[in-house]
């Protein structure tokens, strides 16, 4: 038999006193050590220092010392320094508004001091000495010092034991801040950094470029295996660099997003990268990259929690474009033609053909056994192309179970600069062997033609959605698998299948928001699903090409989506996983026997494709062994 709870009596509201609310308050700052790094790391940085020095103890529970080169802070300043809510980085709403330093709130010193030992050492220019202030007692005394700032802080939570329990151990501390501290050095390149511990230098990242300073922190793999970022769409710009799809790592600890200077853990900036490498990426990989996102203060929100880790955009999806495209751009160039190629335009089409390159134009006939006849809308089937310019072998794609390749009307560069190389051989009816100047290069023929289809579809979409007309076959009669271009941002409708039974299910209050305000990015899909009830939805029609899925699951699934994100984000995942399934079918197979021609038309056209070096599914399309790596393996000059 349960026991019955007795009502609590009731208690009288009053003001909590001074040390209870500092104590809550300190709670929501100072969460190990590493919180207080981070705090006294920002003050440091807002007082235009160019050299921060921090040392620890045990981890920074017995010490954490925080030096720097700053303005410093009056004699007359200092006691209020330590008061809570009192700051020199605003004085107004409006300051409020449009912060522009990396601490506004006033709480970090006067929390601090509330949980450990706290003395401020401080001289500004002018000053005939330094003078520090002891937390606890008040006490005001001259001393020696440079001009800057020193703040020590000892015996953190010595007044709240329960709270030092929950600390790890030393070493895990001491990561935590060295993290901290690899934070703010990513951002501020031009300001040094020493970490010491128990009287040991740990880490020491000096004044240099920002391609140094990601050297210097996360090492040579993200320069030399990475893109540069460098875009901007309206007041918005992103710089940095992110890492290559063969760079990404199991976890997600080498990413670093920064708005307007300031380390953030925010959705709309992890999504939006994330997103970018959706066609590149294989499995659960995780991508690298320090991406800097520069915006108008005003439009984003930084007193959000008190750690200041997290922000609010007044337009995110502004924000998640802006971060999406710029990603996208920066790794669209193929590696193995980055020299020649251009960066893409905005607008999302094809590279432009760069100068001295041919411009291969691809043909695709229908393999006997395989459902491709959607391909034939998206370009003409029956243009009679040349395999090699000066060849003389004129070959048509309307002959079956082949796959012309073409290079254009435009001559090329001279074999010996070719990235890929030229063509020696054909692997097992699989892989490509080409000889370049580096040495042997092997391509997945299946992989490497899956891009390139994947990418000519996607490029003759944009541009039907572009027209606003449906793209037709040579004879005019059929359209394409999407449909009319009258969704979201101009994007092509998917083809829809009616049910012949609506499909049912209890719905969410968030989901039937969602089904109805997104009913145009609905229809935009191919889906039609509208209010059966005030608590149910019914799926009237599906996709064409998912008809056979469960639909309920479908459903859910992309109202799920569309609540989280734009519809724009939704529409092209959509459309590019049904051109991805179209790519796969059209792309030649394997065992299939391709002249040198062939194999080196296929080269050229991967040096001018997008995305060429992950096939649509993130797996890499080609490998380079170098001269070097061939004599090892032999053991020459050993």
């Amino acid at each position: 038999m349960s026991a019955v709870l007795s009502p609590v009596p009731r208690r009288p509201i009053r003001e909590l006193p001074d040390e209870l609310v500092s104590q809550i308050a300190a709670g929501e700052v100072v969460e190990r050590p590493a919180s207080v790094v981070r705090e006294l790391t920002d003050n440091a940085l807002d007082a235009g220092a160019t050299q921060v020095t921090v040392r620890l103890l045990s981890g920074g529970v017995r010490l954490i010392s925080v030096e720097d080169d700053g303005s410093g802070i009056p004699r007359e300043e200092l006691p209020v320094a330590l008061r809570r809510h009192a700051t020199s980085k605003i004085a107004s709403l409006l300051d409020l508004e449009s912060v522009a330093t990396m601490g506004f709130r006033g709480e970090a010193l006067a929390a601090i001091c509330s949980v450990a030992e706290l003395t401020v050492l401080s001289r500004c220019a002018g000053q005939a000495s330094a003078f520090a202030l002891d937390g606890r007692s008040g006490e005001l005394r001259p001393a020696a010092r440079g001009i800057g700032t020193t703040v020590e802080v000892k015996e953190l939570f010595f007044s709240t034991p329960a709270r030092r329990k929950f600390l790890k151990t030393d070493a895990t501390e001491l990561a935590h801040c060295v993290e901290a501290v690899r934070r703010h050095a990513l951002a501020r390149p031009d300001v040094g950094f020493a970490i010491w511990h128990d009287g040991r230098l740990v880490e020491q990242w000096r004044a240099a470029s920002r391609d140094q300073r990601l050297v210097d922190v996360l090492g040579s793999d993200l320069l030399d295996q990475g893109v540069a970022v460098d875009y901007s769409a309206g007041a918005i710009r992103v710089t940095g660099r992110v890492g290559v799809p063969d760079l990404a790592r199991a976890r997600a600890d080498h990413q670093f997003a920064y708005v307007n200077g300031r380390y953030v853990r925010d959705k709309v900036l992890t999504h939006a990268a994330r997103s970018a490498y959706e066609d590149v990426l294989h499995g659960h990989r995780q991508p690298v990259y320090a991406l800097y996102v520069e915006i108008d203060p005003a439009r984003v929100d930084v007193n959000v929690h008190p750690t200041k880790i997290e922000v609010r955009f007044r337009d995110s999806r502004e924000v998640h474009q802006a971060v999406r495209h710029a990603v996208e751009y920066a790794l669209a160039a193929p590696r193995a033609g980055n020299a020649q190629i251009q960066q893409p335009s905005p607008r999302g089409g094809g590279l432009p053909p760069a100068a001295g390159w041919a411009q291969p134009a691809m043909n695709f006939a229908p393999e006997i056994g395989h459902r491709v006849s959607d391909l034939g809308a998206l370009w003409n089937t029956n243009t009679a192309v040349r395999t090699e310019p000066g060849a003389g072998l004129e070959q048509t794609s309307s002959s079956p179970a082949r796959t012309v390749f073409s290079d254009g009307q435009t001559a090329p560069l001279p074999p010996g600069a070719w990235p890929l190389g030229r063509a020696i051989a054909q692997l097992q009816g699989i892989y490509i062997l080409a000889e370049n100047e580096q040495g042997l290069v092997i391509v997945d023929m299946h992989a490497a033609h899956e891009r390139i289809v994947y990418e000519r579809l996607k490029l003759q979409m944009d541009v039907t959605a572009a027209t606003g007309g449906a793209s037709q076959t040579a004879g005019g009669a059929s359209q394409t698998a999407a449909g009319a271009s009258d969704g979201p941002e101009g994007a092509s409708r998917l083809s829809s299948q009616p049910l012949l039974i609506p499909a049912t299910f209890a719905a969410t209050p968030q989901e039937v928001a969602t089904a109805e305000s997104c009913a145009e990015a609905l229809r935009t899909l191919g889906l039609e699903i509208t209010p059966f009830s005030p608590k149910t939805l019914a799926v009237r029609a599906v996709p064409t090409s998912l008809s056979q899925g469960d639909p309920v699951e479908l459903a859910r699934s992309v109202l799920a989506e569309l609540a989280l994100h734009d519809a724009s984000t939704v529409v092209q995942r959509a459309r590019n996983q049904l051109l991805g399934t179209m790519a796969c079918h059209g792309a030649v197979r394997a065992n299939r026997k391709l002249t040198l021609e062939e194999m080196n038309a296929l080269l050229r056209q991967m040096e001018q494709t997008e995305r060429s070096d992950q096939c649509n599914h993130g797996r890499p399309t080609w490998r380079q062994l170098t001269v070097r790596e061939l004599d090892a393996l032999f053991l020459r000059g050993r």
